[in-house]
């Protein structure tokens, strides 16, 4: 069962009114470009400009840079969650590896986004320990499926995988076009072979 929105959005407020909530979204998508671009200390006026908004419509949903980070972190979180129900249909291996190779490219993005909200908060702060829960939550049922399949080695859990799939995405060595072909390798590594 893949995780829903609901799981984790506490950890961020979300607007109410439709036009509100449009804003919201532009105002996420411009920062995650922005992040992207310039890193994390990207101007709050360049994103407002990118959404389209004024900056004080950026303060009101977003009243400091460390709630804005906050929001894209979880946001990103969410997205990759959540891609986790879109394979269903695949056969277990498939949808396991898939969700992973989704994984890891959350894991690049989201390691710039995690070593700035670490200036603000401690590494187990709700939002990190949410984020967490749902990504467990999101990939267990893959997991225990593949593993049911026999199609994934029974001695794997989440946690040793997540710690492989986050090592390859946070490796400043390893080139951007190489980084689906190491996590192929190491996917090989999990899967069950009869002695």
């Amino acid at each position: 069962m893949a995780t829903t929105q609901s799981d984790i959005s506490p950890l961020v407020e979300r607007p109410k009114r439709v036009d509100a909530r449009r804003n919201y979204g532009k105002l996420i998508a411009a920062a995650r470009d922005a992040f992207a671009e310039h890193g994390t200390s990207a101007s709050l006026e360049e994103i407002a400009r990118r959404a389209g908004v004024g900056i004080g419509t950026l303060y009101r949903h977003f009243p400091s840079r460390q709630d804005l980070l906050e929001a894209v972190y979880v946001e990103e979180v969410e997205e990759v969650c959540q891609s986790a129900g879109e394979l269903t249909d695949l056969p277990p291996w498939e949808a396991l590896a898939e969700w992973l190779h989704r994984v890891v490219g959350y894991v690049g993005r989201k390691h710039a986004l995690a070593e700035e909200l670490w200036n603000y908060l401690d590494r187990d702060a709700e939002v990190f320990r949410g984020c967490r829960a749902a990504l467990f939550a999101a990939g267990e049922p893959l997991l225990a499926r593949a593993q049911q399949a026999g199609a994934v080695r029974h001695d794997a859990n989440l946690d040793d995988i997540l710690q492989i799939v986050g090592g390859i995405g946070k490796n400043p060595t390893t080139p951007p076009d190489r980084i689906e072909h190491v996590l192929d390798i190491a996917l090989d590594g999990l899967r069950y072979r009869s002695a």
